[in-house]
């Protein structure tokens, strides 16, 4: 098949430039990667119109991000992309670790059925990009993406948020209430406040090499330990679409980047591990392990999201989808802040939930390191024991790391969650669990507000109309007012258990779970959940 064909997108003179008056976002975007897309989309399913700036005018050169998670394709499905991404990536559930020339041990990220989206795919940065943008450009009157307009200046004030932009035409000035900073680990926005991160650079530097070549391999995960073709360091193989394939080698802290991207010394590299020089190199990398993140992601009108705010080794694949998880947690709650729906102390909590997030994150990226990379005797020891012993016990299965794969982390006892005393189910801050209804799939009849979800339960009558109202029965559903759906298989009582009553947040978290609610009940969980009164 041909390699991805970049078509540049056009470059249009700002109004602010023709002289017309130009009409005043709430939120401007910083960066049209795959976070600030998203957060643009989602802005334009809650009503907010936005303008897009980014200095380039075509998709990501690379594939970059590839490994899609299955939290990550249900945000993506709510935001109109998830189908497309699937049907185009490569599915993969299964990993196989090996040491040297032994397989140590295997595992399956979805053992089970019932599930509409996959654990993962492999999909390149720049298909994920595209699928975005012209999903983007189906919002005409809330989104307004702006090509080579790079963002050179930034002011703020109590009540908005000024940016300088230079493109071809000259400069202007835009100003909105918010600013949504999601340009990347050399973000300009964090350079122009001062900001800088902190945390750790680890000594270890890996080379990544996307390959064209005709394969028969599996759709697996396959990371060595010390294998035979590149003795003493680490290596990993991902099939993606296309025929392309990602390979990852370790070279060590002395190795110099730009050297060991030339092609001379990539290629011999890549023939070892494939055992022939059927290939061609599609696109060459280099980069340096770094688990940092910004003290606070919200700085007055300015909020950080992505991999401006925090950057991860890309073992375990926390990166890209850490930053669709950002957007999917900030955009509902500035939506809300925007539309006076919600006090400005709603965003607070993006801070308090993401930070938590991108800690967790840093924590399991820190460890792999750790194990994938020992620096001291003792962590070499460690790490080859439980290698050795694997092959034949659990308990060291459990031990071995190439990279904790990403998954949502649960936002249980912050303060927009309200505790429960009842037992089953899914618990206050941990995603929603889809699972197939007759005709479709539960996730898909939440929508992107707040929603009361009954499971084989009845709902209070008088519950306010400002709340989607869901009731999920495995018999006909009982009669009330909002979406009926039959529980076909029997799962989603067995995900959430009969007879209890959540309250679900627009990022289908979970806010409150109830047994037997009142109207004030799911009132109270209902005012907390957007910052109000706890």
């Amino acid at each position: 098949m041909p390699r991805y064909a970049y078509q540049p997108f056009p470059y249009v003179t700002p109004p602010e430039l023709l002289g017309g008056r130009a009409e005043r976002p709430p939120v401007i975007i910083v960066g049209a990667g795959p976070v600030g897309l998203a957060a643009a989309i989602d802005c334009a399913l809650h009503g907010i119109r936005c303008v897009v700036l980014d200095d380039n005018d075509v998709v990501s050169l690379g594939s970059r991000a590839i490994c899609w998670s299955k939290r990550t394709l249900e945000i993506m499905d709510r935001l109109g992309v998830g189908e497309r991404m699937v049907e185009k990536g490569v599915t993969w559930k299964v990993g196989r670790l090996f040491h040297r020339d032994r397989e140590v041990w295997n595992f399956d990220l979805l053992p089970e059925a019932g599930h509409k989206m996959p654990a993962f795919i492999n999909l390149q940065q720049y298909y994920v990009e595209q699928y975005l943008v012209e999903r983007a450009m189906a919002f005409p009157d809330l989104i307004d993406l702006r090509w080579k307009n790079k963002v050179v200046g930034l002011a703020q004030t109590a009540d908005d948020a000024t940016v300088s932009v230079e493109t071809p035409d000259g400069r202007y000035d835009l100003a909105g209430d918010w600013v949504i900073a999601c340009d990347g680990a050399r973000s300009g926005v964090r350079a122009m406040m001062g900001l800088d991160f902190e945390g750790r650079v680890f000594e270890e530097r890996f080379l990544i090499a996307d390959i064209e070549m005709k394969a028969d391999l599996p759709p697996e995960r396959w990371f060595w330990f010390e294998p035979p073709f590149h003795q003493g360091q680490s290596a990993l193989l991902h099939k993606q679409p296309d025929d392309i394939y990602r390979i990852d080698l370790q070279l060590g802290w002395d190795a110099d980047p730009e050297v060991e991207k030339r092609p001379e010394n990539v290629i011999p590299r890549i023939e070892k591990v494939i055992g022939h020089g059927d290939f061609e190199l599609d696109w060459v990398s280099v980069y340096t392990f770094q688990c940092r993140r910004l003290a606070r992601f919200v700085h007055d009108r300015v909020i950080f999201a992505g991999d401006s705010a925090h950057i991860v080794s890309p073992f375990g694949a926390r990166g890209g989808n850490g930053g669709i998880q950002d957007v999917d947690n900030l955009v509902w709650k500035l939506a809300l802040v925007v539309t006076g729906e919600a006090p400005r102390r709603l965003i607070d909590s993006y801070d308090e939930e993401r930070v938590h997030g991108a800690d967790e994150n840093i924590l399991h990226s820190s460890r792999a390191t750790s194990f994938m990379t020992p620096k001291t005797q003792m962590e070499r020891i460690f790490r080859d024991s439980v290698l050795e012993l694997a092959g034949e016990h659990e308990f060291a299965r459990r031990l071995v790391n190439s990279g904790r794969l990403s998954r949502p982390c649960s936002l249980a006892g912050f303060p927009l969650q309200t505790a429960c005393s009842s037992d089953g189910g899914v618990q206050p801050g941990d995603a929603a669990l889809d699972a197939p209804v007759e005709g479709g799939w539960l996730l898909d009849h939440l929508g992107v507000g707040f929603a009361v979800l009954a499971v084989e339960a009845e709902l209070p009558a008088d519950v306010s109309d400002g709340l989607k109202r869901v009731v999920v029965a495995r018999a006909p559903p009982f009669a009330h007012e909002g979406v009926t759906l039959t529980d076909s298989e029997g799962l989603v009582a067995a995900r959430y258990g009969a007879g209890l009553v959540y309250l679900l947040r627009p990022d289908q978290h979970v806010a409150a779970r109830f047994k037997n609610p009142t109207r004030a009940d799911i009132e109270a969980a209902w005012l907390r959940a957007r910052g109000g009164s706890q």
